[in-house]
Parts: structure tokens; sequence; C-alpha cells
């Protein structure tokens, strides 16, 4: 890989701290006692975390601050698009699955697409505290880290919010459908 190849230009910088900072003053109620300027800060030059930032956002997660850790001074971004992604649906949840699939193979796998932009999928726990900030997923689900001894026998985890409730399910890992995508989280 080339050593530019996960960074963004100046100009994609600027758009997205612009972007991230009017999402971030629209939405003070998901980052309660932390201003701008401790995000602004903590984002500084981290060409990484930028790239993968950008990432969250090309492809539809409008991401943004919702909780900061106090002992590595680090913000907590979560994808806050009221549906999923609209550029991370129809896949299925790993490699494996996706290997597995004989005939109408999706594009790419729910693991695979976050570990190339540099972030994780949601845990059913961090799912429900994105939950608590507002309603996501009423018409859309979200793959979510499966625990190993699910994956093992070939299921996997996804969430959605219907009737006011918090809907854990599961299916094979290899399923993909339209309005199925994944969230993503990542520390700065």
């Amino acid at each position: 890989m080339k050593s530019n190849a996960k960074k963004i230009t100046s100009e994609q910088h600027a758009a997205l701290l612009r972007t991230l900072k009017v999402r971030f003053e629209k939405n003070m109620n998901r980052h309660k006692d932390l201003d701008w300027a401790k995000v602004q800060a903590n984002l500084g030059t981290k060409s990484e975390k930028l790239w993968s930032l950008n990432e969250m956002e090309r492809t539809g997660g409008e991401p943004d601050v919702v909780g900061y850790d106090k002992k590595k001074n680090e913000c907590i971004f979560f994808d806050c698009s009221e549906e999923s992604p609209n550029e991370r649906r129809s896949l299925c949840y790993d490699r494996e699955a996706l290997d597995s699939r004989k005939e109408h193979k999706p594009k790419n796998s729910a693991v695979d697409m976050a570990a190339a932009m540099g972030i994780e999928l949601l845990s059913e726990e961090q799912y429900r505290e994105l939950q608590e900030l507002g309603e996501f997923d009423m018409k859309t689900s979200s793959w979510v880290k499966t625990p190993a001894e699910i994956r093992k026998l070939g299921g996997a985890l996804f969430c959605d919010r219907r009737y006011d409730h918090i809907f854990v399910y599961h299916n094979g890992a290899e399923s993909y459908y339209a309005v199925r995508g994944f969230r993503g989280a990542l520390r700065v």
C-alpha cells in the first residue's frame, strides 16, 4: 500500500471539518459537556483517522461524536445517519460468508468493508447506546459485531428499531439484503 493511500487532501480535510462541526453543533444532545475545540484538537493532523472519518461520511454514515474517553483522551464517533448508511448495504457479514456463496455474491462483506475503512462495526451494546441518542434504523437494519460462538455456527447478528424498541436478530452470515448495512465506530 502506498504511504499516502489513507490520507485526504487539504480541501477534503477542510470540508470534512466544516461538515463535522455543523453536525456537532446541530446535535448537542449526542455529546453533552464536550465542546468542538476539544474535538478539533483531537482530530489534529491524524491523517489515517481523518481519512476514516471521511470514508464514513462519503459512504453516507454521517459520523458524529457520541462520547469521550477521558483515560485515553479519545473522541468516539459513531455513524449517526437516520438509516443504515446507503453506500454500505447489500453486504453479507464477513469474508468467510462471502467466500461460501456460490451464486449471487454481494459486492463485499460488512467486516471487510469496515476494516478497509479503518473502522469497526458497532457492537450490540454500542448500537443500543446509539439508539439512546435518537431513533435510527426505522426502515433499515445494521449488522453488528457477532460473538465468535454464534459466528462459528454460521450465524450473524443485526439490529433495528421498530415499534419503539431495539431488536436484535440473527441470520445466516452469508445473507444480504438491500435494506441491511452496517454502522461503524471510530476512536480519535
